[in-house]
Protein backbone atom coordinates (compact mmCIF):
# COMPACT_ATOMS: atom_id res chain seq x y z
CA UNK A 1 0.00 0.00 0.00
CA UNK A 2 1.18 3.68 -0.71
CA UNK A 3 0.09 5.54 2.53
CA UNK A 4 1.72 8.35 0.43
CA UNK A 5 -1.17 8.69 -1.83
CA UNK A 6 -4.15 8.78 0.54
CA UNK A 7 -5.19 10.99 3.16
CA UNK A 8 -3.80 10.39 6.66
CA UNK A 9 -6.02 10.20 9.98
CA UNK A 10 -4.68 10.43 13.10
CA UNK A 11 -5.78 8.72 16.31
CA UNK A 12 -7.44 11.24 19.22
CA UNK A 13 -4.92 13.53 21.02
CA UNK A 14 -6.00 13.16 24.12
CA UNK A 15 -7.74 9.40 23.96
CA UNK A 16 -10.21 8.17 26.26
CA UNK A 17 -10.89 4.91 27.82
CA UNK A 18 -13.50 2.23 27.43
CA UNK A 19 -13.41 1.82 31.07
CA UNK A 20 -13.78 3.61 34.52
CA UNK A 21 -10.29 1.45 36.04
CA UNK A 22 -7.47 3.59 35.56
CA UNK A 23 -5.91 1.29 32.59
CA UNK A 24 -2.36 2.62 31.15
CA UNK A 25 -3.56 5.05 28.04
CA UNK A 26 -1.89 4.43 25.03
CA UNK A 27 1.50 6.43 24.10
CA UNK A 28 1.40 6.37 20.58
CA UNK A 29 -1.20 5.35 17.83
CA UNK A 30 -1.66 4.00 14.46
CA UNK A 31 -3.09 5.93 11.93
CA UNK A 32 -5.99 5.46 9.48
CA UNK A 33 -6.19 6.46 5.94
CA UNK A 34 -8.74 7.33 3.23
CA UNK A 35 -8.63 6.83 -0.21
CA UNK A 36 -11.40 6.91 -2.43
CA UNK A 37 -12.76 4.75 -5.53
CA UNK A 38 -13.11 6.18 -9.23
CA UNK A 39 -14.98 5.91 -12.28
CA UNK A 40 -12.52 3.01 -13.70
CA UNK A 41 -13.32 0.97 -9.97
CA UNK A 42 -17.18 1.44 -10.57
CA UNK A 43 -16.58 -0.03 -14.16
CA UNK A 44 -14.92 -3.02 -13.19
CA UNK A 45 -17.36 -3.96 -10.17
CA UNK A 46 -20.16 -3.52 -13.04
CA UNK A 47 -18.84 -6.22 -14.90
CA UNK A 48 -19.48 -8.55 -11.70
CA UNK A 49 -23.06 -7.29 -10.94
CA UNK A 50 -24.98 -10.50 -13.18
CA UNK A 51 -22.80 -12.76 -10.49
CA UNK A 52 -23.62 -11.11 -7.50
CA UNK A 53 -25.98 -12.88 -5.32
CA UNK A 54 -27.68 -9.23 -4.57
CA UNK A 55 -28.12 -8.95 -7.96
CA UNK A 56 -29.34 -12.08 -9.12
CA UNK A 57 -31.46 -12.71 -6.32
CA UNK A 58 -29.85 -15.81 -4.43
CA UNK A 59 -29.45 -13.65 -1.25
CA UNK A 60 -33.22 -11.85 -0.80
CA UNK A 61 -32.75 -10.56 2.92
CA UNK A 62 -32.74 -6.94 3.62
CA UNK A 63 -29.18 -6.05 4.41
CA UNK A 64 -28.30 -3.26 7.02
CA UNK A 65 -29.23 0.01 5.79
CA UNK A 66 -25.93 1.93 7.13
CA UNK A 67 -23.43 0.03 6.14
CA UNK A 68 -23.78 -1.78 1.75
CA UNK A 69 -22.12 -3.20 -0.07
CA UNK A 70 -19.69 -1.23 -2.44
CA UNK A 71 -22.21 -2.47 -5.08
CA UNK A 72 -25.28 -1.42 -3.78
CA UNK A 73 -23.38 2.29 -3.28
CA UNK A 74 -22.21 2.15 -7.07
CA UNK A 75 -26.07 1.13 -7.92
CA UNK A 76 -28.05 3.38 -5.79
CA UNK A 77 -25.98 5.80 -5.92
CA UNK A 78 -25.10 6.24 -9.55
CA UNK A 79 -24.70 9.96 -9.68
CA UNK A 80 -21.04 9.60 -7.17
CA UNK A 81 -18.20 9.12 -9.59
CA UNK A 82 -16.04 8.26 -6.15
CA UNK A 83 -17.11 6.96 -2.83
CA UNK A 84 -14.84 6.63 0.20
CA UNK A 85 -12.61 4.41 1.22
CA UNK A 86 -11.55 4.09 4.89
CA UNK A 87 -7.97 2.01 5.56
CA UNK A 88 -7.46 0.53 8.95
CA UNK A 89 -5.06 -1.05 10.18
CA UNK A 90 -5.38 -4.43 12.38
CA UNK A 91 -2.48 -4.45 14.38
CA UNK A 92 1.32 -3.17 15.30
CA UNK A 93 2.44 -6.02 14.10
CA UNK A 94 0.74 -7.11 10.78
CA UNK A 95 0.87 -5.65 6.77
CA UNK A 96 -3.22 -6.47 7.25
CA UNK A 97 -5.27 -3.46 6.88
CA UNK A 98 -9.27 -3.30 6.90
CA UNK A 99 -10.82 -1.59 4.27
CA UNK A 100 -13.91 -0.03 5.53
CA UNK A 101 -16.65 1.00 2.57
CA UNK A 102 -15.68 -1.91 0.08
CA UNK A 103 -17.66 -4.83 1.46
CA UNK A 104 -19.12 -6.75 -1.36
CA UNK A 105 -19.70 -10.04 -2.47
CA UNK A 106 -18.77 -10.22 -6.12
CA UNK A 107 -16.84 -12.68 -7.60
CA UNK A 108 -12.91 -12.72 -6.35
CA UNK A 109 -10.94 -12.05 -9.35
CA UNK A 110 -13.50 -8.84 -10.05
CA UNK A 111 -12.82 -7.47 -6.31
CA UNK A 112 -9.14 -7.92 -6.51
CA UNK A 113 -8.94 -6.17 -10.34
CA UNK A 114 -11.69 -3.04 -8.75
CA UNK A 115 -8.89 -2.88 -5.46
CA UNK A 116 -5.98 -2.59 -7.46
CA UNK A 117 -7.39 0.44 -9.37
CA UNK A 118 -7.81 2.42 -6.25
CA UNK A 119 -5.42 5.53 -5.21
CA UNK A 120 -2.43 3.81 -3.27
CA UNK A 121 -3.39 0.35 -3.95
CA UNK A 122 -2.07 -0.23 -7.16
CA UNK A 123 0.41 -3.08 -5.65
CA UNK A 124 -2.15 -4.04 -2.95
CA UNK A 125 -2.28 -8.01 -2.80
CA UNK A 126 -5.95 -9.22 -1.00
CA UNK A 127 -5.72 -11.98 2.01
CA UNK A 128 -8.82 -12.68 1.95
CA UNK A 129 -11.79 -11.59 -0.19
CA UNK A 130 -15.08 -9.69 0.79
CA UNK A 131 -18.45 -11.93 1.25
CA UNK A 132 -22.17 -11.43 2.14
CA UNK A 133 -24.38 -12.58 4.50
CA UNK A 134 -27.67 -13.47 4.86
CA UNK A 135 -29.53 -14.71 8.18
CA UNK A 136 -33.06 -15.12 9.34
CA UNK A 137 -34.62 -14.08 12.68
CA UNK A 138 -37.28 -14.94 15.28
CA UNK A 139 -39.37 -11.81 15.15
CA UNK A 140 -38.72 -10.83 18.78
CA UNK A 141 -41.98 -9.53 19.85
CA UNK A 142 -42.20 -12.93 21.10
CA UNK A 143 -39.85 -12.70 23.58
CA UNK A 144 -40.00 -11.21 27.31
CA UNK A 145 -37.82 -8.16 28.44
CA UNK A 146 -35.43 -10.36 29.89
CA UNK A 147 -35.26 -12.08 26.34
CA UNK A 148 -36.56 -15.28 27.27
CA UNK A 149 -39.02 -16.77 24.77
CA UNK A 150 -42.99 -16.32 25.61
CA UNK A 151 -43.23 -19.77 23.93
CA UNK A 152 -40.55 -22.03 25.40
CA UNK A 153 -40.04 -21.75 29.18
CA UNK A 154 -36.14 -21.02 29.73
CA UNK A 155 -35.19 -20.44 26.60
CA UNK A 156 -33.09 -17.31 26.14
CA UNK A 157 -32.76 -15.71 22.55
CA UNK A 158 -29.60 -13.27 22.24
CA UNK A 159 -28.11 -11.19 18.90
CA UNK A 160 -28.58 -11.93 15.21
CA UNK A 161 -31.69 -14.61 16.01
CA UNK A 162 -33.90 -11.44 17.29
CA UNK A 163 -33.03 -9.28 14.26
CA UNK A 164 -30.15 -7.27 14.80
CA UNK A 165 -26.70 -6.07 13.19
CA UNK A 166 -23.69 -5.25 14.85
CA UNK A 167 -21.01 -6.21 17.09
CA UNK A 168 -22.24 -4.40 20.59
CA UNK A 169 -25.68 -4.76 20.07
CA UNK A 170 -25.17 -8.71 20.00
CA UNK A 171 -22.60 -8.40 22.71
CA UNK A 172 -25.68 -6.61 25.23
CA UNK A 173 -28.44 -8.79 24.39
CA UNK A 174 -25.45 -12.23 25.56
CA UNK A 175 -24.77 -9.92 28.30
CA UNK A 176 -28.52 -9.49 29.10
CA UNK A 177 -30.29 -13.07 28.20
CA UNK A 178 -26.95 -14.63 30.19
CA UNK A 179 -27.30 -12.64 33.37
CA UNK A 180 -31.51 -13.84 33.22
CA UNK A 181 -30.37 -17.21 32.66
CA UNK A 182 -28.13 -17.23 35.66
CA UNK A 183 -30.99 -15.41 38.16
CA UNK A 184 -33.87 -18.08 36.55
CA UNK A 185 -32.08 -20.89 37.92
CA UNK A 186 -30.74 -19.15 41.14
CA UNK A 187 -34.95 -18.46 42.17
CA UNK A 188 -33.75 -14.85 41.46
CA UNK A 189 -35.48 -11.88 39.87
CA UNK A 190 -34.88 -10.77 36.43
CA UNK A 191 -33.02 -8.29 35.67
CA UNK A 192 -33.94 -5.55 33.57
CA UNK A 193 -32.70 -2.13 32.82
CA UNK A 194 -35.12 0.40 31.80
CA UNK A 195 -34.83 3.40 29.03
CA UNK A 196 -33.93 6.17 31.37
CA UNK A 197 -31.21 4.00 32.61
CA UNK A 198 -29.30 2.34 29.51
CA UNK A 199 -29.08 2.05 25.46
CA UNK A 200 -29.22 -1.70 26.43
CA UNK A 201 -32.73 -0.68 27.87
CA UNK A 202 -33.77 1.31 24.48
CA UNK A 203 -32.51 -1.74 22.41
CA UNK A 204 -34.23 -4.35 24.30
CA UNK A 205 -37.53 -2.29 24.97
CA UNK A 206 -37.92 -1.55 21.19
CA UNK A 207 -37.41 -5.18 20.25
CA UNK A 208 -39.69 -6.63 21.85
CA UNK A 209 -42.35 -3.70 21.48
CA UNK A 210 -41.75 -2.63 17.92
CA UNK A 211 -40.17 -5.73 16.57
CA UNK A 212 -38.05 -4.89 13.38
CA UNK A 213 -38.38 -5.01 9.28
CA UNK A 214 -34.71 -4.71 8.92
CA UNK A 215 -31.59 -5.45 10.92
CA UNK A 216 -31.93 -3.39 13.50
CA UNK A 217 -28.96 -0.94 14.79
CA UNK A 218 -28.52 0.82 17.56
CA UNK A 219 -28.64 4.62 17.57
CA UNK A 220 -28.52 7.45 20.14
CA UNK A 221 -31.36 9.12 18.20
CA UNK A 222 -33.48 5.88 19.13
CA UNK A 223 -33.03 7.41 22.90
CA UNK A 224 -35.70 9.49 24.52
CA UNK A 225 -33.37 10.16 27.58
CA UNK A 226 -30.26 10.07 25.74
CA UNK A 227 -29.18 13.48 28.03
CA UNK A 228 -29.07 10.74 30.46
CA UNK A 229 -27.47 8.04 28.82
CA UNK A 230 -23.63 9.90 28.54
CA UNK A 231 -20.84 8.00 28.53
CA UNK A 232 -19.59 10.46 31.42
CA UNK A 233 -22.24 8.99 33.70
CA UNK A 234 -22.00 4.98 32.94
CA UNK A 235 -20.31 3.96 36.20
CA UNK A 236 -22.48 6.18 38.36
CA UNK A 237 -25.71 4.80 36.31
CA UNK A 238 -24.74 1.25 36.41
CA UNK A 239 -22.22 0.37 38.51
CA UNK A 240 -24.47 -0.24 41.94
CA UNK A 241 -26.63 -2.86 40.00
CA UNK A 242 -23.63 -4.25 38.64
CA UNK A 243 -22.07 -4.74 42.67
CA UNK A 244 -26.07 -6.26 43.21
CA UNK A 245 -25.64 -8.56 40.57
CA UNK A 246 -21.71 -9.72 41.72
CA UNK A 247 -20.01 -8.64 38.65
CA UNK A 248 -18.38 -5.62 40.61
CA UNK A 249 -15.74 -6.68 43.07
CA UNK A 250 -15.15 -5.00 46.52
CA UNK A 251 -11.96 -2.71 45.05
CA UNK A 252 -13.54 -1.72 42.48
CA UNK A 253 -17.02 -0.58 44.01
CA UNK A 254 -14.98 1.38 46.55
CA UNK A 255 -13.05 2.89 44.31
CA UNK A 256 -16.41 4.45 42.83
CA UNK A 257 -18.15 5.01 45.81
CA UNK A 258 -15.07 7.09 46.65
CA UNK A 259 -15.18 8.57 43.35
CA UNK A 260 -18.81 10.02 44.13
CA UNK A 261 -17.63 11.52 47.24
CA UNK A 262 -15.52 13.73 45.32
CA UNK A 263 -17.53 14.82 42.59
CA UNK A 264 -19.80 15.54 45.29
CA UNK A 265 -17.16 17.63 47.02
CA UNK A 266 -16.23 19.21 44.09
CA UNK A 267 -19.75 20.54 42.85
CA UNK A 268 -20.09 21.82 46.35
CA UNK A 269 -17.11 23.62 46.79
CA UNK A 270 -17.70 25.17 42.85
CA UNK A 271 -21.64 26.63 44.46
CA UNK A 272 -19.69 28.15 46.77
CA UNK A 273 -16.77 29.64 45.66
CA UNK A 274 -17.26 33.13 44.84
CA UNK A 275 -15.07 35.99 42.47
CA UNK A 276 -15.04 39.62 43.07
CA UNK A 277 -15.30 41.52 39.66
CA UNK A 278 -12.21 43.01 40.14
CA UNK A 279 -10.37 39.42 40.46
CA UNK A 280 -12.30 37.92 37.43
CA UNK A 281 -13.15 40.26 35.31
CA UNK A 282 -10.03 40.24 33.61
CA UNK A 283 -10.09 36.18 32.54
CA UNK A 284 -14.04 37.19 31.54
CA UNK A 285 -13.56 39.81 29.38
CA UNK A 286 -9.94 37.71 27.65
CA UNK A 287 -12.56 35.16 26.72
CA UNK A 288 -14.84 36.89 25.09
CA UNK A 289 -17.63 37.13 28.49
CA UNK A 290 -19.59 39.42 30.02
CA UNK A 291 -18.03 41.49 33.05
CA UNK A 292 -19.96 40.95 36.02
CA UNK A 293 -20.61 43.94 38.57
CA UNK A 294 -20.64 42.04 41.66
CA UNK A 295 -19.59 39.21 43.67
CA UNK A 296 -20.68 35.76 41.35
CA UNK A 297 -20.21 31.83 42.44
CA UNK A 298 -17.55 29.69 39.80
CA UNK A 299 -21.29 27.80 39.61
CA UNK A 300 -22.72 30.86 37.34
CA UNK A 301 -20.30 31.20 35.39
CA UNK A 302 -19.55 27.87 35.30
CA UNK A 303 -23.31 27.91 32.83
CA UNK A 304 -21.68 30.22 30.17
CA UNK A 305 -21.10 28.24 27.13
CA UNK A 306 -17.21 29.88 26.41
CA UNK A 307 -15.98 29.14 29.30
CA UNK A 308 -15.36 26.03 31.20
CA UNK A 309 -13.44 24.42 34.68
CA UNK A 310 -10.20 25.03 33.11
CA UNK A 311 -10.19 28.77 32.54
CA UNK A 312 -10.01 29.32 36.39
CA UNK A 313 -7.27 27.02 37.40
CA UNK A 314 -5.00 29.85 38.34
CA UNK A 315 -7.03 32.23 39.26
CA UNK A 316 -6.84 32.57 42.89
CA UNK A 317 -5.32 29.74 45.60
CA UNK A 318 -9.01 28.21 46.25
CA UNK A 319 -9.11 27.62 42.48
CA UNK A 320 -5.76 26.15 42.62
CA UNK A 321 -6.39 24.05 44.98
CA UNK A 322 -9.50 23.22 43.83
CA UNK A 323 -8.98 22.70 40.38
CA UNK A 324 -4.67 21.50 39.99
CA UNK A 325 -4.75 18.44 40.74
CA UNK A 326 -8.16 17.31 40.21
CA UNK A 327 -9.11 14.22 38.52
CA UNK A 328 -9.99 14.92 34.56
CA UNK A 329 -12.46 12.44 34.29
CA UNK A 330 -14.45 14.22 37.56
CA UNK A 331 -13.79 17.97 36.95
CA UNK A 332 -15.72 16.40 33.34
CA UNK A 333 -18.49 15.06 34.92
CA UNK A 334 -18.94 17.77 37.45
CA UNK A 335 -18.99 20.18 34.26
CA UNK A 336 -21.39 18.17 32.50
CA UNK A 337 -23.97 18.42 35.11
CA UNK A 338 -23.86 22.25 36.09
CA UNK A 339 -23.57 23.57 32.33
CA UNK A 340 -26.81 21.03 31.43
CA UNK A 341 -28.26 21.31 34.87
CA UNK A 342 -31.66 22.74 33.34
CA UNK A 343 -31.98 19.87 30.77
CA UNK A 344 -31.30 16.90 32.57
CA UNK A 345 -33.43 17.64 35.41
CA UNK A 346 -36.57 18.26 32.79
CA UNK A 347 -35.21 15.07 31.27
CA UNK A 348 -35.08 13.19 34.60
CA UNK A 349 -38.51 14.69 35.80
CA UNK A 350 -39.97 12.93 32.39
CA UNK A 351 -38.40 9.64 33.18
CA UNK A 352 -39.75 9.64 36.77
CA UNK A 353 -43.29 10.28 35.65
CA UNK A 354 -43.33 7.71 32.79
CA UNK A 355 -41.67 5.01 35.61
CA UNK A 356 -44.91 5.18 37.56
CA UNK A 357 -46.40 3.60 34.40
CA UNK A 358 -43.83 0.81 34.74
CA UNK A 359 -45.32 0.16 38.38
CA UNK A 360 -48.58 -0.57 37.04
CA UNK A 361 -48.66 -4.68 36.32
CA UNK A 362 -50.95 -6.17 34.09
CA UNK A 363 -51.60 -10.08 34.34
CA UNK A 364 -49.98 -12.06 32.32
CA UNK A 365 -52.74 -13.64 31.42
CA UNK A 366 -54.85 -10.59 31.05
CA UNK A 367 -57.59 -11.31 27.82
CA UNK A 368 -57.74 -7.95 25.90
CA UNK A 369 -59.96 -8.75 23.77
CA UNK A 370 -62.97 -8.67 26.22
CA UNK A 371 -62.42 -4.59 26.28
CA UNK A 372 -64.17 -3.51 23.63
CA UNK A 373 -63.62 0.21 24.25
CA UNK A 374 -59.99 -0.14 22.86
CA UNK A 375 -59.49 0.28 19.21
CA UNK A 376 -58.98 -3.33 17.22
CA UNK A 377 -55.62 -2.66 16.21
CA UNK A 378 -54.59 -2.09 19.81
CA UNK A 379 -56.48 -5.29 21.14
CA UNK A 380 -54.45 -7.66 18.30
CA UNK A 381 -51.37 -5.83 19.27
CA UNK A 382 -51.52 -5.83 23.12
CA UNK A 383 -52.46 -9.90 22.59
CA UNK A 384 -49.66 -10.62 20.80
CA UNK A 385 -47.05 -8.98 22.48
CA UNK A 386 -48.29 -9.43 26.24
CA UNK A 387 -47.10 -6.38 27.67
CA UNK A 388 -46.20 -6.98 31.37
CA UNK A 389 -46.80 -3.65 32.30
CA UNK A 390 -48.83 -0.24 31.21
CA UNK A 391 -45.58 1.71 30.47
CA UNK A 392 -44.25 -0.91 28.28
CA UNK A 393 -47.92 -1.13 26.60
CA UNK A 394 -47.74 2.03 25.65
CA UNK A 395 -44.74 1.70 23.57
CA UNK A 396 -46.35 -0.81 21.37
CA UNK A 397 -46.83 0.32 18.21
CA UNK A 398 -50.18 0.81 17.22
CA UNK A 399 -51.24 1.58 20.90
CA UNK A 400 -52.48 4.87 20.84
CA UNK A 401 -52.40 7.57 24.46
CA UNK A 402 -56.70 6.96 24.15
CA UNK A 403 -55.90 3.37 24.50
CA UNK A 404 -54.08 3.74 27.06
CA UNK A 405 -56.28 5.71 28.87
CA UNK A 406 -59.30 2.86 28.86
CA UNK A 407 -56.74 0.39 30.09
CA UNK A 408 -55.85 2.47 33.28
CA UNK A 409 -59.80 3.33 33.37
CA UNK A 410 -60.20 -0.08 33.47
CA UNK A 411 -57.99 -0.72 35.71
CA UNK A 412 -59.21 1.57 37.69
CA UNK A 413 -55.89 3.79 37.67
Amino acid sequence: LNYDLMEEQKGDENPGRFSFTKTPLPTKQLSCFITYTNPEVHAILEQGFDSSPMFTGRIKGIGPRYCPSIEDKINRFAERDRHQIFVEPEGWHTVEVYINGFSTSLPQEIQHQALRKIKGFEKAKMFRPGYAIEYDYFPPTQLYNTLETKSIHNLFFAGQINGTTGYEEAACQGLMAGINAHQRIHDKPPFVLNRNEAYIGVLIDDLINKGTEEPYRMFTSRAEYRILLRQDNADIRLTTKGKELGLIDDARYNSFQQKLLVINELDKSIKNLKFTPVEINPLLLKNNSSAIKEKTTLYNLLKRPELNLNHFVNVNEECNTLLHDADKDIVEQVEIQIKYEVYIDKQQHMADKLETMEDLKINPNFNFQKITALSAEARQKLSNIKPKTIGQASRISGVSPADISVLMVYMGR
